[in-house]
């Protein structure tokens, strides 16, 4: 029996998620809390639960500072019900960082009305999230905002494609920090939210000193020097013309239940690059980018998943590494040294 606990200040939000979760057979409400301080009380009673259903804005303590203390004493699966993750915020992105599994953008009005017409989706969200085995890494830095060096921006005749999901905006962080000068183009799947791409590749965009880091657009050619991520809601495929590369962006039905998917970039990659490319698999739920990751090793590239130790979720890494599409698990100080070595031009 899985065991929940909800963190809400809306009564209303609480009363919603306990009658939801009393019609699913193999999941438990073990408790519930107006906030995050009077949760720890609620503790000592029932214990920890194994997923944890939590607000952000809440008196005594906001949520994100919760799920920083949860992390230290038990990393546990985490699902945001917020109405502070809307189109472009940026508390949604330190939210990820944090390692939320799953978001719910919780309405301002008719906060009843959405556990009618969402019953079946947020049913959905709690099971998945529910068989998350969470490991948060403390090691990884927050990084700051850094002065950018300019570079040429030549087409790229080589890529790297990463794809990632819960956990991955940790090691895309890590990765963008330390790129060294004058290197090929790299291209990004991030499970993410519509709306939140942007703010998310703003933010990599600030800690990145060598590199551009942008929202992709569509049509645009591949250049050097360039990091790519992919737009929340939309595919991110590589299509050649003439003798460059550009991304092509297609809103066609979701792949591994995600759009963007990891394996719609990887099965484009391996028609045009082929050997000129690298793969990276890194943290997350599921099982996107394994076959992806497989064909691109067939069609002669390298590729690579994060190792367990260093991975938030190892279900993405997992599944590819054990239907052998990788040379190597590889920790994060890896990666970062791998993708400079592949990636210089």
């Amino acid at each position: 029996m899985t065991k929940v606990f909800v963190i809400d200040d809306s009564l209303t939000v609480r009363n919603g998620f306990r009658t939801l979760i009393e019609k699913i057979d193999d999941i438990e409400l073990i408790g519930e809390a107006a906030n995050p301080v009077d949760a720890f009380e609620v503790f000592k009673k029932v214990g920890l639960p194994d997923l944890f259903i939590l607000d952000i804005e809440m008196p005594k303590m906001d949520g994100l500072t919760f799920l920083k203390q949860i992390n230290r004493q038990r990393p546990t699966p985490v699902i945001i019900c917020s109405t502070l993750v809307g189109s472009g915020s940026h508390t949604l992105i330190d939210a990820l960082r944090l390692v939320a599994s799953e978001i719910i953008e919780k309405p301002k009005h008719n906060v009843d009305k959405m556990f009618i017409d969402y019953k079946e989706e947020l049913i959905a969200k709690i099971r998945a999230v529910t068989h998350a085995n969470i490991h948060f890494n403390n090691t990884i830095r927050t990084h700051k905002k850094v002065k950018k060096v300019k570079h040429n921006y030549l087409p790229s005749q080589k890529i790297i494609a990463i794809g990632s999901s819960t956990g991955g905006i940790q090691v895309i962080e890590e990765i963008i920090s330390q790129l060294t000068p004058y290197h090929v183009a790299i291209l990004i799947v991030q499970h993410i939210p519509k709306g939140f791409s942007a703010s998310l590749a703003k933010r990599l965009n600030g800690i990145s000193k060598h590199s551009v880091v942008k929202e992709a657009s569509n049509g645009e050619t591949i250049s050097n020097n360039t990091v790519y991520i992919a737009p929340g809601g939309l595919h991110m495929e590589v299509v050649k013309s003439g003798i460059h590369y550009s991304i092509r962006l297609k809103e066609f039905p979701k792949v591994n239940s995600h759009r963007p998917s990891v394996n719609v970039l990887f099965n484009s990659v391996c028609k045009t690059y082929k050997s000129n490319a690298t793969g990276f698999v890194l943290t997350g739920m599921g099982d996107d980018g394994a076959t992806g990751l497989k064909m691109m090793k067939e069609t002669g590239a390298k590729t690579y998943v994060q190792n367990e130790k260093t991975a938030t979720v190892f279900g993405m890494p997992k599944v590819a590494f054990n239907m052998g599409g990788a040379l190597k698990a590889l920790s994060i100080y890896e990666i970062v040294q791998t993708i400079n070595q592949e990636s210089k031009l």
